[in-house]
């Protein structure tokens, strides 16, 4: 008798943790097709049944672990604002700030390309409560830049808030005009070369003439 316990114990933990990782895998393909749809043809173009058939799932339990599309697109921002305030410490310099948020941007296409559906009007709402963090997050942003700009880091013939939209600007135009990127500067939007040319040009304009000097921008 004893001996059955004990098999039957370990077994059935096994399974029991056996489903939970299976489930876990499933939601994570689940969430990975919703960003490639969503990212593909908006909050409004995007079907459950398109999201079920890139993750290989039944459509059902889109709604099982999500509860529906809404709930899809809520996790997915839920994770791009967690990702967003661990990209680099506030400490780090501007264009070591810059180079980490475009690269997760742009390593990211899909993704990006959710924030710029938000833009153009396509998105269900997220309450007062959220839009109220979002304003929080970037007029702290606006701060840290202004900090920087009192301690020499980055000019001050510019206000801190131009500052920080033309580094946004620089960072979603390769998701949201790439022809005008190619078309103008002559190289790939997708390109390493891109980042490289976007923040070499963003620190020539906004760095100090002593602390360019020193950085050698």
């Amino acid at each position: 008798m004893n001996m059955e316990r004990g098999r039957g114990g370990p077994r059935r933990a096994a399974v029991v943790d056996g489903r939970g990782r299976a489930a876990e895998r499933t939601r994570e393909r689940i969430l990975q097709a919703a960003v490639e749809e969503f990212g593909a043809k908006g909050y409004s173009g995007a079907r459950t049944a398109g999201i079920a058939a890139r993750a290989g799932v039944n459509q059902q339990l889109i709604s099982y672990y999500f509860g529906g599309k809404r709930g899809l697109l809520d996790e997915l921002r839920a994770r791009w604002r967690e990702l967003e305030s661990t990209l680099v410490p506030e400490e780090a310099p501007f264009g070591e700030s810059l180079a980490a948020y475009m690269d997760a941007t742009l390593d990211r296409p899909d993704w990006a390309r959710l924030v710029v559906w938000r833009a153009l009007g396509d998105d269900p709402g997220e309450g007062a409560e959220t839009d109220g963090e979002r304003r929080a997050a970037m007029l702290r942003a606006v701060e840290v830049m202004r900090e920087r700009q009192a301690a020499g880091e980055v000019t001050g013939q510019v206000t801190p808030e131009f500052v920080l939209l033309l580094a946004h600007v620089l960072t979603f135009a390769p998701i949201a005009m790439p022809q005008f990127v190619a078309a103008i500067l002559g190289v790939d939007p997708n390109s390493p070369e891109y980042r490289r040319v976007c923040r070499e040009q963003l620190l020539a304009l906004l760095t100090p003439p002593g602390e360019k000097e020193m950085t050698g921008a």
